[in-house]
């Protein structure tokens, strides 16, 4: 599986990226980029991978992710069956900070947007009045042309930069910042996890996608993540429970197993662990 170092292709005379994509499905592979993304997600729900963080994304999801932070959106399977007629949506912008002048965003009145850049290496989220705001604003973004577009964007970002609704995603010291070579590696090992969490995952396996020893295997994963393996394997099987909780009225205890667990006692264990709440209780919370 190819590694992707994506290059962000941009319409002639414009400095920054800025387009709102329909498709079957969002593009499921680890890849990266030196331009800031922010995503708006309109349509579409699956596994978001950011940094060294997973969770379920959603309609109505706001993103901005830095540089060179490798990352994924992975439509659910639904999505990837023959015959489908689900769609994905979003509403994203890419820009290089360079793109404005070398020294543009180094100015003094500009501090404010140089830490929400420094910020966004951890990944944002973005929520409440901000986020609709902003919203409002990307919708004149693709419409707008000139000099308006750049003011418009400019704007977003002042607004994001000003924000008490933005949380970070990552720790500080929880980033894959990585090479083409490294993320090749990486896109291998989570597109196994992503295809095979709710089956029973032999170490020897997954250390194998990784051409790696076992042992070799669980230190190259803690180095590249900051998490074990086993309990990076944990969040993805609560990840997609809490999915699952949330969306269905299916038992718990068939949630259990169908997320990958194969006791009930473990699995009732690490959900509160990593939650905080019994299954119930994260039930309750949205029926």
């Amino acid at each position: 599986m190819k590694p992707k170092l994506l290059k962000v292709a941009l319409k002639p005379q414009h400095s920054f990226s800025v387009r709102h994509d329909a498709v079957p499905h969002f593009f499921k592979e680890l890849h990266f980029h030196p331009e800031i993304e922010l995503v708006h997600i309109h349509k579409g729900s699956g596994t978001q991978f950011l940094g060294n963080h997973i969770q379920h994304f959603k309609p109505g999801d706001m993103i901005m992710v830095g540089s060179d932070i490798p990352h994924l959106w992975k439509c659910d399977d639904a999505y990837f069956k023959e015959g489908s007629k689900l769609k994905a949506e979003a509403t994203v912008v890419h820009f290089l900070p360079e793109a404005f002048g070398s020294d543009f965003f180094l100015l003094p009145e500009n501090t404010a947007l140089y830490k929400l850049f420094t910020k966004a290496k951890q990944g944002l989220t973005i929520h409440q009045k901000t986020k609709d705001e902003v919203s409002n604003l990307l919708a004149e973004l693709l419409k707008s042309d000139g000099s308006k577009k750049i003011i418009l964007l400019l704007e977003i970002l002042s607004l994001l930069a000003e924000s008490k609704h933005i949380k970070t995603i990552n720790n500080k010291d929880a980033l894959l910042i990585q090479t083409e070579k490294k993320t090749h590696r990486m896109n291998q090992i989570l597109q196994y996890l992503l295809n095979n969490f709710q089956n029973n995952i032999i170490l020897k396996d997954i250390s194998g996608v990784a051409n790696l020893s076992p042992n070799a295997f669980c230190r190259y994963f803690k180095l590249r993540t900051n998490k074990p393996y086993t309990s990076f394997l944990m969040e993805m099987r609560i990840n997609h429970a809490c999915k699952l909780l949330a969306e269905t009225q299916k038992p718990v205890s068939d949630i259990c197993y169908e997320s990958g667990f194969n006791n009930f006692s473990n699995f009732n264990r690490y959900f509160k662990q990593l939650t905080q709440y019994t299954p119930l209780q994260y039930r309750n919370n949205y029926f």
